[in-house]
């Protein structure tokens, strides 16, 4: 009985497991989509735009800071793309201590930069 219990036990964290992994693997629908997110990870990794490495883990992303939240989960973190892209935006609006630089309106990324960066985190 005991064996059975474990047994059990073993096989769910696996499928929890391979669950996991699974959400990890972005699903792109078209070719312009899977170059938005090229294009945004890109941005998300240049110190000179996006930097978002400075301050969160990516997973791919060399020396990842650890000010910001981990970027992963990220369809089950903002259900809602718009309100990611908001967070990108401008993250005052939700939290006026933030750290995290305004994006747009500072204008370190242009409109069509940060609907790409959305895209590659979005896809995390």
């Amino acid at each position: 009985m005991r064996h059975t219990a474990k047994a059990i036990s073993t096989v769910t964290s696996i499928a929890a497991l391979l669950g996991s992994f699974a959400l990890s693997i972005p699903v792109v629908s078209n070719a312009a989509e899977a170059d938005d997110i090229a294009q945004g990870k890109k941005i998300a990794f240049d110190r000179k735009k996006g930097n978002c490495l400075a301050c969160h883990y990516i997973e791919g992303g060399a020396l990842p800071g650890n000010i910001g939240p981990p970027l992963i989960a990220m369809k089950g973190r903002f259900p809602d793309k718009s309100i990611l892209r908001a967070q990108i935006w401008d993250s005052r609006v939700s939290n006026p201590n933030t750290l995290m630089p305004p994006f747009g309106p500072h204008e370190v990324m242009s409109k069509s930069e940060i609907d790409q960066v959305v895209e590659f985190i979005y896809s995390l």
